[in-house]
């Protein structure tokens, strides 16, 4: 009788998991670049007499491939990827990986993002522009132009998140693995003046957390009736001796 209060109480860990990924994807819904938290979760078998007791683990999170949509600002220090790509950044946590594009330039003429962080290039060094050129011309591959003469490149990086990753705010990520800088550029390209939205769809979210609640009242309520009913186990086995 008592196994299936742990069965509950495995499925209200994972649920109250889920609904914590589901609010923070809803808070970053205006997020640009953001990318949306999902959960995958395991079914775990135990022997319990001689039956076989199905829990839930409490899960593993994973960042949605799914992009954004694209929305166009004409600015010309606003970038969006196209693909599964990712921008570099140097921050005084480390090296973090973004979809966030929007830039500006330092008035040493640095490539860096709003919060003054640099802009890195495929080998990790950050992007010189000269500041008398004004905004330059970025292609498709992250090549950067200015007076029509190539300066330096964006880099363009892959990331491998099957050993995990840890958020950096709501704009970065840091995965285990480390990125790699873009040799194909096929699928993956740069797009000046774009930007791309956050790719989470709120009604979608809003449903499923809807779901997840009652999901978990009903946890809720199959523990408090087999408390009860073990109660009532209890004071007829007792009121009969």
């Amino acid at each position: 009788m008592q196994t299936s209060l742990y069965v509950a109480l495995s499925s209200q860990l994972a649920l109250e998991r889920r609904m914590t990924t589901i609010a923070d994807n809803v808070a970053n819904a205006n997020t640009t670049g953001f990318r949306a938290t999902e959960v995958k979760f395991d079914e775990i078998f135990s022997d319990a007499g001689n039956q076989d007791v199905s829990y839930v683990n409490r899960g593993t999170d994973f960042l949605s491939t799914l992009n954004g949509s694209m929305r166009q600002t004409g600015n010309p220090l606003d970038f969006a990827i196209s693909g599964n790509g990712w921008f570099q950044i140097e921050t005084p946590v480390g090296q973090i990986i973004t979809r966030d594009g929007r830039f500006d330039m330092s008035l040493e003429g640095e490539l860096i993002t709003l919060d003054g962080n640099r802009v890195l290039d495929s080998g990790g060094a950050p992007i010189q522009l000269n500041t008398n050129l004004g905004a330059p011309t970025v292609g498709r591959d992250g090549g950067v132009f200015q007076d029509a003469q190539r300066v330096g490149q964006i880099g363009i990086f892959t990331a491998d998140f099957s050993q995990g990753y840890q958020r950096a705010g709501s704009l970065g990520v840091i995965p285990v693995i480390p990125p790699e800088a873009v040799v194909d550029q096929t699928e993956i390209g740069i797009t000046q003046g774009y930007l791309e939205d956050s790719n989470v769809n709120p009604l979608s979210e809003m449903s499923q957390l809807i779901m997840v609640s009652r999901a978990f009242e009903n946890a809720s309520i199959l523990m408090r009736d087999t408390e009860t009913t073990l109660k009532e186990a209890i004071k007829t086995l007792g009121s009969g001796n």
